[in-house]
Formats: C-alpha cells, structure tokens, sequence
C-alpha cells in the first residue's frame, strides 16, 4: 500500500489544540484531580469524576481516534483490561470465534476466563477464510483476529474476511489487534473491521514505561457501549500515563520506520545463517501471505520470529544487546522464547500444532544501531553451537 500522507501531522496536532485551554498550553497539561466542582448538583462543565472522564485521557484518546481514521477511541489501563472490555459486549450464550494464532494472555483470558461466564470461544487457523466461514455458529457474536499473529507472523487478508462479514454476517462485531503493526503500517477500519484493539504498552508508546490498552471504532452504537462499559467497569489508566502516550505518538512514524529499517536487517542477516533453520517475516517471498502483507500495510515493526538449529536457552543467555525479557515494541531490543515466556499459557497441544516449539525465537528488534544488533545476534549464534 502507499504510505499515508499527513500521518505525522495528525499525530502532532490531534487533540493537542491550544485554544482548548485558558492558559494556551501547546502541551496538554496532566489533570491528576479524581473529581471537578460542579455548578449545582449534577451540573457540572463535562467532568465530574475522573473515572467517568478526564481531560488527559480526552486528548489521547481523540489522538488515537484520528490516526487511526476512525471516529471514537477509548483508553484502558492495559491491553488486556481493553479485551475484557470488548468481551463484555458480550453476553452468557455467545460465542466468539478467534485465530489461533493470538497474544498468549489473549488466549489464557478466553480459555480461563471468558468461558467461565458462559461464552463459548473456538480457535481457527485466521488465514483460511473457509475456515472462518464454517466455523461460525448462529449464536457467534464476535470474531477476534491478529494480524500479523503472535508469534508466527501470519498474516490475515483483512478486505477478504471483512467483506464476507459484513455481507453474510453483519450482526458479528470484527475485532482486529492491530498491536504489531500500529495505524502507522495498518488500519483495518478501512477494511471493514468493526473495532481496532491495541496493547499501547507496545509499539504506540514505545518507550517500555507505560501499560495501557485502547480501542477504537467508527460505530456510534458500539461506541456509547464502550463509553458506559469503561465507566462501569473502571478500567482506567491513569492521567499521567496518558501523557506518556500522548508524548510518545508524536514520534511514532520515526520509529516505526526505524524499527522497520532494522528489523528488515536482522532478518536478512539471520536468513542467510548457517545456525538457523526459518526465518518469519511478512515481506520476505517466502511469507505464504506476503502479497496479502504488501496489499494491506504500509510497512512491518520490528517482529521477527525464527527457528535455531542449536540450544535456544545458551543462544537467549548469550545475547548481550538483545535483552531476555517479555513485551514488545520498545526503543529496546529484546528477544525470548514464546514456549514458556509469553505463549507458556497456551496449552501444550495448541501450542504443538501451531508450531510454537523450543526452537522458535520471537525478536522485537529495536532502535540500537544496526551492526551492534548483527554482531550480538552473530556472537550468540556461534555460542549456542558450543558443546
């Protein structure tokens, strides 16, 4: 796809406008107060509790909203606070349809947590649109998608599937965790998606420093379900941290082209290594999806999954720029192992047949100069293949 014109402009100016304020600030203040006077009882001038809203949180969220193209956003205190958010749009006797391809802790609250309130999940492979299609049941009510996945990089044809929903099944709420990829390489409401997750822990704020989810959509009816679930349910994320998010998507489209630049390097670099068996990334010809990733993004993160031929465990403990550590899309470069770090929840033969072994390495490559991360990665290589 071209590049979006005007992205850094948005990111910039969106919500932030000055005039907003009697002081004039260019940068939103942070407004910690929990509750607002108000004129008369139950006359206030737009807050009253901060729960129910906040000026802070208003300006990230109209941020969040405009790059994505989309006309509501809501922020909640972590990415998954927002899935169960989403969820709750749901009701006993549902049924929700998801890639089995997904965030481990996704998985962990559809298969621990979500069925214990009586709605049904069942997993697909996302990428076979047959798939999707004969799986849905008449009381399906939402279904849930990744792309691309976590950890296996698959990538999901979003026109494709959207367009078949919104003809045959326009009462089912489409979900898609753009968190990999952000509104500044995706948008899937241009594609028909019905609501865009994100973990903002990750890329959009970039930083490692903030845990915060949101979701944007460009219903009005989903929209004022999502306004009264996230006061009702006080999923929240603090004031202070929204600035931190506000702050950070100012300089979102620089480092995503970074992280693109070197991440794009590690892969080619570990493509042509002798001590790794496959390489993952959605650009590469031998993607399965790579037309479909060239259709539908404007770019790829830092994400690179791959298999080792040698001692994953000597290879991670080797490392000594690329940090052993959980999470993704920070200024930082981190590697682990999905089998027993992020994806140890899912259980064991999904994790089998999806092919999330002890071999696979899951990279969030980041903003370090480029030939530091290929002389780590090469020195780690050497290391795991000494007996």
């Amino acid at each position: 796809m071209s590049k979006e014109e005007g992205f850094a402009t948005k990111a910039i100016h969106a919500g932030q406008d000055p005039l907003q304020w009697t002081h004039c600030s260019v940068v939103p203040p942070i407004v910690m107060s929990t509750t607002f006077r108000q004129d008369g009882p139950g006359q206030h001038r737009g807050y009253e509790y901060t729960r129910s809203g906040n000026p802070t949180r208003d300006v990230l969220e109209t941020c969040l909203a405009t790059l994505e193209n989309g006309k509501h956003g809501f922020a909640f205190s972590s990415g998954l606070g927002a899935t169960s958010v989403l969820c709750s749009l749901l009701k006993t006797g549902d049924h929700i349809l998801s890639g089995n391809d997904i965030y481990g802790g996704t998985n962990r609250y559809f298969q621990r947590c979500l069925i214990t309130h009586g709605v049904e999940v069942t997993f697909v492979d996302g990428t076979d649109i047959h798939k999707i299609t004969t799986a849905i049941k008449a009381n399906t009510k939402m279904l849930w998608l990744e792309t691309p996945t976590n950890p296996l990089l698959k990538v999901i044809d979003l026109k494709a599937v959207c367009e078949i929903m919104k003809t045959k099944y326009p009462e089912i709420i489409v979900v898609v965790d753009n968190t990999f990829l952000t509104c500044c390489f995706q948008k899937p409401l241009e594609f028909g998606a019905d609501i865009v997750l994100y973990s903002l822990t990750k890329y959009m704020n970039g930083h490692a420093d903030v845990c915060m989810g949101a979701a944007i959509t460009r219903r009005d009816d989903i929209a004022e379900r999502l306004r009264f679930l996230q006061n009702a349910l006080g999923i929240v994320p603090s004031p202070f941290d929204c600035s931190l998010v506000n702050r950070s998507l100012k300089t979102l489209e620089l480092r995503m082209q970074q992280h693109m630049k070197n991440g794009l390097a590690v892969a080619k670099y570990l493509d042509s290594h002798p001590f790794v068996e496959k390489v993952i990334h959605p650009y590469f010809p031998s993607h399965p999806q790579q037309e479909i990733s060239l259709k539908q993004t404007t770019g790829h993160s830092g994400m690179v999954s791959f298999y080792l031929k040698g001692d994953s465990r000597k290879f991670l403990r080797s490392l000594k720029i690329f940090t052993l550590a959980e999470s993704l899309g920070g200024f930082e470069s981190l590697a682990e192992l999905p089998s027993v770090m992020t994806h140890a929840s899912v259980p064991e033969e999904m994790r089998a047949e999806l092919g999330i072994t002890d071999q696979l390495i899951r990279l969030s490559v980041g903003l370090e100069t480029e030939r530091d991360l290929l002389a780590d990665l090469d020195q780690a290589l050497k290391a795991c293949q000494i007996h």
